[in-house]
């Protein structure tokens, strides 16, 4: 099986939550979530569903999840500050920089992203 190393936003994950086959291959075939983008997810099923759905998914994302350095942190608010005529979040901007430090790239469907180097824009 050949496998993708794709670093996920949250808007990714909802789609994998959501059962979407054109995201659920990512999970599949082999993907990266930062700690960061994965606590978001989290907060995101606590308020629309309950702490056991997001509890399974945390375990779920668990082996593909990955720690993020301070480096990363600042690169990101650096990168917040640089468009910050955008709505990028935190945590994407997290993901985004996570992507390209590592050389993968960076899924989401946020239109924010849209035409940025190292982005695979994807919609529902």
């Amino acid at each position: 099986m050949d496998v993708i190393r794709k670093c996920l936003d949250t808007y990714a994950l909802i789609e994998i939550y959501k059962g979407n086959p054109k995201f659920i291959i990512y999970l599949e075939k082999g993907c990266i979530v930062t700690d960061v983008t994965l606590a978001e997810f989290y907060s995101v099923l606590l308020r629309e569903e309950n702490e056991q759905t997001a509890d399974y998914w945390i375990k779920k994302f668990e082996t593909h999840s990955f720690p993020v350095s301070r480096e990363i942190l600042l690169e990101a608010v650096k990168f917040r500050r640089k468009n910050n005529k955008t709505n990028i979040s935190f945590f994407d901007a997290v993901g985004y920089i996570y992507a390209r430090k590592r050389g993968l790239s960076f899924v989401t469907g946020d239109k924010e992203f849209e035409g940025l180097r190292g982005v695979e824009f994807r919609r529902k």
